[in-house]
């Protein structure tokens, strides 16, 4: 299994960001996916998961902020993080079951 994590960069606080994780060599349409960030000397927390289904999950500093989705027949998973603070800053990871991408580094200006 492979993930690919893109779409990170630098944004002014209040601006927004699409994420996208690629999945391939797996059964993606069967299984959950999920995102964490990393901020610098802090551990990887989880920021929303989603279902194959479709039903999400936020943590509660992203409730509202956030949105996660997933396109099966492109087996790609998207996060759009609008009303980004500078407390969003991080590296973000992509999860399917064991296994992790490389990570995008996303980081909010004040």
């Amino acid at each position: 299994v492979q993930l690919v994590e893109s779409g990170g960069g630098l944004v002014q606080a209040g601006g927004s960001l699409r994420l996208s994780c690629a999945a391939s060599g797996s059964i993606f349409r069967r299984n959950d996916m999920a995102w964490y960030r990393q901020a610098p000397g802090k551990q990887r927390d989880l920021v929303a998961t989603i279902t194959p289904t479709g039903r999400t999950s936020y943590a509660d500093s992203v409730e509202e902020r956030f949105s996660l989705s997933r396109d099966s027949a492109k087996s790609t998973v998207y996060l759009l993080m609008s009303r980004l603070k500078p407390e969003d800053t991080g590296v973000y990871y992509c999860l399917e079951g064991p296994y992790w991408g490389q990570g995008t580094q996303v980081t909010v200006s004040s």
